[in-house]
């Protein structure tokens, strides 16, 4: 599957980080990674800090596929209000998962620091805001459960939205203190080969295309004719995997997304902010660490990778006619322009576990906005399944659930 269009910003900045080899001789490991994205390489770093001997591939060059296209806007806040999602999985679920998704954000925070990063991790606040009048109440019930959770935030009406960071046309909005973003293509990079002077093994433009199951030992083939033996494969392929698991459970859409010129000036004003709202689907805007503004957002439900193509000139100019509703003192000159292609799930919750038609395996799959900080938590529970250890967030982002 085609996972975005055109060139996203992120690749053409960064261009050619690292090179890998694809893996044409048989090898052993402990664990198999397949997927070079930012969830692979983060459950890469974790099981090289636990001790295991790990190989990691991918059928693309490494990053190439959602991470090169994701805006990376770490958030706690899960596509689904918290309100809600306390109504849908009960409120212990509910909570645990928006605090391992703030918690996700520090942990983030110290890997960059460990492995002294370039990737423009930077702390930031959110501004989730009220896009119509009616849309206010739920906002303000959203403000009380979240407050009731624990969570730092504060109600901003629409003048002192205005007053504070001269954004138009809103209803008011929570602002939380919790909020990061970063170059998701390059800190993959980075961790990468952080960890292959540990010992990782990485290998791009290697595809699995099949794998057998034994009583001893487990066998991964290859599109070069290599097989790995492991003894846990971990499947961190994102919205591929509706592709691999039988039976709908998750939603596939396109979102785009546009970066300006470079405007030092104009962006200043929003370097430590996320801003994103409650239109549906929600548009979303921040600043990039060379001094750019994006927004992202007129998602679309996927269908083949041609039509998601053709409507990215048409998203292209509604996004510039949305960041200019709501920043009319900016203006706002397109630079590069890209789509990309994700998920949805019933509950924005991601699904990391086990499948039952998939032996000796474990899934993680950052569905949804949270897809990085998922990726985090993911780390975590991955970590003490092959230590033969429970997680308490296991039940709600099951298979099946």
């Amino acid at each position: 599957m085609d996972l975005k269009s055109n060139e996203p910003f992120w690749l053409v900045k960064n261009g050619l980080l690292n090179t890998y080899p694809s893996l044409k001789e048989n090898a052993r490991c402990d664990v198999l990674i397949v997927g070079g994205g930012i969830t692979g390489s983060l459950i890469a770093h974790q099981c090289v800090t636990d001790g295991y001997d790990t190989i990691l591939i991918d059928k693309r060059e490494i990053a190439n596929g959602s991470s090169s296209a994701t805006t990376s806007m770490l958030q706690y806040e899960i596509d689904m209000p918290l309100y809600l999602l306390t109504k849908m999985i009960g409120e212990k679920g509910a909570v645990a998962s928006y605090k391992a998704c703030s918690e996700a954000i520090d942990q983030l925070q110290a890997i960059a620091n460990s492995i002294k990063s370039g990737a423009g991790f930077n702390k930031k606040k959110s501004l989730y805001f009220s896009a119509k009048q009616k849309d206010t109440k739920g906002l303000e019930q959203e403000l009380q459960t979240r407050k009731n959770a624990g969570f730092n935030v504060k109600w901003l009406d629409a003048h002192e939205i205005i007053k504070t960071y001269a954004i138009e046309n809103t209803y008011g909005g929570i602002l939380s203190e919790q909020g990061a973003s970063i170059d998701a293509f390059k800190f993959v990079h980075e961790i990468l080969i952080y960890n292959q002077k540990k010992g990782l093994r990485v290998f791009d433009k290697t595809e699995l295309t099949g794998t057998k199951s034994g009583k001893r030992s487990n066998e991964a083939i290859l599109n070069t004719g290599a097989i790995i033996r492991y003894k846990k494969i971990i499947y961190c392929v994102g919205y591929e995997s509706a592709t691999m698991i039988k039976g709908k459970f998750v939603d596939l859409i396109s979102t785009y997304a546009i970066v300006s010129e470079v405007e030092p000036k104009a962006s200043k004003k929003y370097n430590d902010l996320l801003i994103w709202n409650t239109d549906k689907p929600y548009i979303y805007m921040r600043t990039t660490d060379d001094a750019r503004l994006l927004i992202g957002g007129e998602d679309e439900h996927f269908a083949t990778p041609q039509k998601r193509d053709a409507l990215l000139d048409q998203k292209e100019k509604q996004l510039t006619r949305s960041f200019e509703k709501y920043l009319p003192h900016i203006q706002f000159v397109p630079d590069f322009a890209w789509t990309g292609t994700f998920g949805q799930t019933k509950d924005g919750l991601p699904y990391i576990g086990e499948h039952k038609d998939f032996k000796n395996a474990y899934f993680v799959l950052g569905f949804g906005g949270n897809g990085i900080t998922f990726s985090v938590i993911g780390m975590q529970m991955v970590s003490n399944w092959l230590k033969d250890k429970s997680h308490l967030l296991t039940p709600y982002f099951s298979f099946g659930r």
